[in-house]
């Protein structure tokens, strides 16, 4: 089994996918762009990125082992660290580690770790399916060139059947540019009628705010404004207290929860098909990491979704 499988399955749906211990891999959008210099345009992107201090387990990676592999969530702990401790050895005894599909990491010069990530795997969704391709530019000037030398070759004479024939060819255009003009005449007429049903249009609109204007009537002892403090149930991130199988289960675990005064809620059905129940959403990572960690005093199970509702 290859821990770097794993990560890289949750790079496609995640921003962010925490190794414990060891470090973390970031997923940055990059838009299309075009290469100036060899005229290739390259589709949008997830750009992968390492950084060596995150290493607090968010419980992200060990339960999606823990899914797939069919084990107990302490057990995917002890696979992660086992695959840790051979990526450390790696590093010390060749100065470098290979995470398939993923990157490279080595040391440098200065024993600082440093992550090459592989450019032939696009983690982003979006653009599955599309290439990177070089236009090449149309030079206009050989095809000039080459018009003229034939011209100077091979130049054009008029025969008295060539002639009969540039006849029937002038009648020809003739009728073209009889039905060109026939059309732009129709276009003409087309448009003075759009300009009269926008000017009725507009005429009708001001006639209607007028009586609007007519009609309104002040209130002379308005009732007194009320504010309603609504907590927000929404937002990218979200703090997950557990996966079921069973929607009853679920629920179960969302009365506790709002038992214990959480907002918890049903977030929805994962490809998995289990039923994921959160004890909050939020708008930023920050929010959402904050009170991960304070949720983790009491489940350590407990991980952070990211995911568009």
């Amino acid at each position: 089994m290859n821990i770097s499988n794993y990560i890289q399955d949750l790079l496609y749906r995640y921003e962010c996918v925490v190794l414990p211990g060891f470090g973390a891999f970031l997923a940055h959008k990059q838009s299309a762009f075009i290469d100036e210099n060899s005229n290739e345009f390259f589709p949008p992107k997830k750009v992968i990125s390492f950084n060596r201090q995150l290493i607090r387990n968010d419980g992200l990676l060990a339960n999606y082992i823990a899914e797939v592999e069919n084990v107990k969530y302490q057990t995917a702990n002890n696979m992660i660290q086992e695959y840790v401790y051979d990526l450390e050895s790696s590093l010390q005894n060749a100065s470098k580690a290979r995470l398939e599909n993923i990157g490279e990491l080595y040391l440098d010069s200065e024993d600082k770790l440093q992550f090459e990530p592989v450019t032939n795997v696009n983690f982003l969704t979006q653009s599955f399916g599309l290439d990177t391709y070089k236009a090449l530019p149309v030079n206009r000037e050989v095809y000039k060139k080459q018009v003229s030398e034939l011209e100077e070759k091979a130049p054009i004479t008029f025969t008295p059947e060539s002639k009969r024939s540039s006849i029937w060819k002038y009648a020809a255009i003739g009728l073209i540019a009889l039905g060109v003009s026939s059309f732009a005449g129709l276009n003409i007429y087309s448009s003075q009628v759009t300009k009269h049903n926008i000017a009725e249009q507009q005429e009708a609109e001001t006639q209607l705010q007028e009586q609007i204007q007519q009609a309104t009537f002040v209130i002379d002892n308005p009732l007194p404004a009320v504010t309603f403090e609504v907590e927000k149930q929404s937002g990218n991130y979200h703090v997950v207290a557990g996966a079921f199988r069973v929607e009853e289960n679920a629920q179960t675990k969302v009365d506790e929860l709002k038992a214990e005064g959480f907002k918890a809620r049903l977030l929805g059905v994962n490809k998995y098909g289990l039923h994921q129940v959160v004890y909050s959403s939020h708008q930023t990572r920050r929010e959402a990491i904050n009170k991960l960690y304070a949720v983790k005093k009491t489940n350590d199970a407990a991980w952070l979704l990211v995911q568009e509702l």
